[in-house]
């Protein structure tokens, strides 16, 4: 056994739970509602293809060297005018960085912000990779209590106005992973003045916002920043494609300049190549025609989610009825561990993701969270009658 000394904060990191899942979930037999992925019957190959070739052949040179760590100029632009269109900012090119997904925005984040002992405010439950990403620098969380409307704006006030070293709020206001819920728009203007009268920044993560199945889109919390607190991410890879890893960091300019610093110690710079092909892309097709064709799909695997929720579950389960995204969150009776359940579901080849990793601190073991996006549609009924007739048996043997 080595006899090497590590850094502390290999003491903070385990592996993802979902990560660990998905291994089992490779076998093909197996259905799965575990991981946040897209569907890939709806990735764009043939454009894609096309699209490669014209950029090997036109700018091979440029797309095969290295490129600046804030990232290709032309995304970038394409990036703020989407944000200011559709999220009511006022961004420019100078605003971004492109990332490795979203998920290289909060480890950015995390070097950014985070010294040992400070503490981060998230909703409750939260997404589990935010919190490794963030318990790498040696951070404690606050849970703050979330309901149909968000976090609870008089409980996040209270703690910000009580307690030292807070130097980080992490949310996700529309679609929010993993409980599929979206934040009203007066709470989104109540984080911002907190935000600024606390003089705390906020990461605002929003990976899911452009797949909207019902209601009206809402400003993001950005967008009532007075004091250039708050940060925000996004990602190609909900409405696009993932394997690209390609997403974005937005913020003000004196904060991202130091975002460019850390990035420049951890690999330089993202993919030239999958930069330009994305950007051309943008550049020759419609992506909202592509957008809307995810969205008619999740939309369909949703109703087909939530009304085989309702017709197989026992009426003690609760759960959530998103309006967009790729997530419904259950709730088990008080004592029921969704533990036990993925335990017998495995064995039945169903998997999905218990919700005790969604916690930072409590781990409420009677959650679980179902995703709908990437299994057809006789698959989510099959999965889910399975997974329902599980809950019937051991909820009544529990009784």
């Amino acid at each position: 056994m080595t006899k090497l000394k590590f850094a502390k904060r290999m003491s903070y990191i385990k592996a993802s739970e979902i990560r660990e899942i998905l291994k089992v979930t490779e076998q093909e037999d197996v259905i799965s509602f575990a991981g946040g992925l897209p569907a890939p019957e709806l990735f764009p190959i043939d454009e894609i293809n096309e699209i490669n070739q014209i950029v090997l052949k036109e700018a091979g040179t440029k797309a095969l060297q290295y490129t600046t760590t804030e990232g290709y100029a032309p995304l970038r632009e394409w990036i703020a005018k989407r944000m200011n269109e559709r999220l009511a900012t006022s961004f420019d090119k100078d605003n971004i960085l492109i990332t490795h997904g979203s998920q290289q925005g909060l480890d950015l984040s995390g070097k950014v912000f985070l010294d040992e002992g400070d503490i981060v405010l998230c909703e409750s439950p939260t997404y589990l990779a935010a919190i490794s990403a963030f318990k790498a620098y040696g951070c404690s969380f606050i849970e703050i209590p979330t309901d149909e409307h968000g976090m609870d704006m008089q409980v996040l006030e209270d703690v910000l106005s009580n307690i030292d070293k807070i130097k980080l709020i992490y949310v996700i206001p529309t679609f929010q992973n993993p409980t599929g819920k979206t934040w009203s728009l007066e709470r989104r203007k109540k984080l911002a003045e907190l935000s600024a009268q606390y003089n705390v920044a906020v990461v605002e993560d929003n990976p899911y916002g452009e797949l909207r199945f019902e209601g009206e889109s809402l400003p993001s919390v950005k967008s009532f920043d007075s004091m250039g607190n708050i940060l925000c991410t996004g990602s190609f890879s909900k409405i696009f494609c993932p394997g690209f890893r390609i997403g974005w960091i937005a913020g003000d300019k004196e904060i991202i300049r130091k975002y460019v610093l850390v990035k420049q110690g951890t690999d330089l710079q993202c993919n030239t190549i999958a930069q330009m092909t994305i950007a051309e892309y943008l550049k020759r097709y419609n992506i909202d025609n592509h957008i809307e064709k995810i969205i008619k799909v999740y939309r369909k695997r949703r109703d087909i989610a939530i009304e085989c929720i309702e017709r197989y579950f026992p009426d003690s389960v609760k759960f959530t009825h998103p309006a967009g995204g790729l997530f419904t969150w259950i709730e088990l009776p008080e004592g029921v561990s969704a533990r036990d359940i993925l335990d017998i579901c495995l064995n039945k080849k169903i998997a999905f993701v218990p919700g005790g990793s969604f916690y930072p601190n409590n781990n409420k073991e009677n959650t679980f969270r179902i995703n709908y996006s990437n299994m057809p549609e006789d698959g989510i009924e099959k999965g889910l009658k399975i997974l329902g007739e599980v809950l019937q048996e051991y909820i009544s043997q529990s009784e």
